[in-house]
């Protein structure tokens, strides 16, 4: 059974949270501040972890910083929880290394559906069959891409929308458009999921 620690400083949302993890077959561990949640991501290990960004004691940011200097607990899949409005916080927080997000209130079906893709993708790499290397955009530009449509791409890869891309990015989401658009042409594509292939392929030989 497959432990997820869950950040979170509001009890009703907790709670809710674990009752659905139990529900579909996981161990929740809950933690009601980030201070508490790092104790319990050292001594616990879990496969998972869900993060509240706005916190006592600890926030979401602080939280990822202090897992991402462990090299333990560093590859730790982790999904921040935000609050609509917080783009900046966002932002932010996927370029301390955050593997996703989701909006509260967070739709049941999409937190479990997001939670089953980064445990196989988790289990993919520990396999050594599937490890990307997402940490930087500058091997795309092999791809003949400009900079910032490079760093678009990266993000593209890792299945996010126009919509998330523009928030990470702190740009438009008419000039994501127009970077996929750029991908599309200097890949030789069509799609969005074959330029994240040929992203893949390109970050999959990369190592640092």
């Amino acid at each position: 059974m497959k432990k997820i620690l869950v950040i979170e400083d509001e009890p009703e949302m907790r709670r809710n949270i674990t009752a659905l993890l139990r529900y579909h077959n996981y161990a929740p561990i809950a933690a009601e501040n980030g201070r508490i949640g790092v104790e319990a991501a050292r001594q616990q290990r879990p496969d998972l972890i869900l993060c509240d960004v706005m916190m006592p004691e600890l926030d979401g940011h602080g939280v990822l910083h202090e897992l991402q200097a462990d090299a333990t607990l560093a590859p730790i899949p982790f999904i921040f929880l935000t609050a609509k409005g917080e783009k900046q916080d966002l932002r932010s927080g996927m370029n301390l290394g955050a593997d996703d997000y989701l909006t509260k209130p967070v739709a049941n079906a999409d937190l479990i559906r997001t939670i089953e893709a980064r445990l196989r993708r988790s289990e993919l790499q520990t396999k050594r069959e599937f490890k990307p290397d997402f940490s930087s955009y500058e091997p795309l530009l092999k791809l003949g891409l400009t900079p910032r449509a490079a760093e678009a791409l990266l993000w593209l890869a890792q299945g996010k929308t126009n919509s998330d891309i523009a928030s990470i990015l702190g740009i438009t989401e008419s000039t994501v458009k127009k970077h996929v658009q750029e991908m599309f042409e200097k890949l030789g594509v069509e799609t969005r999921g074959a330029a994240a292939m040929c992203a893949v392929e390109v970050l999959n030989t990369h190592r640092p």
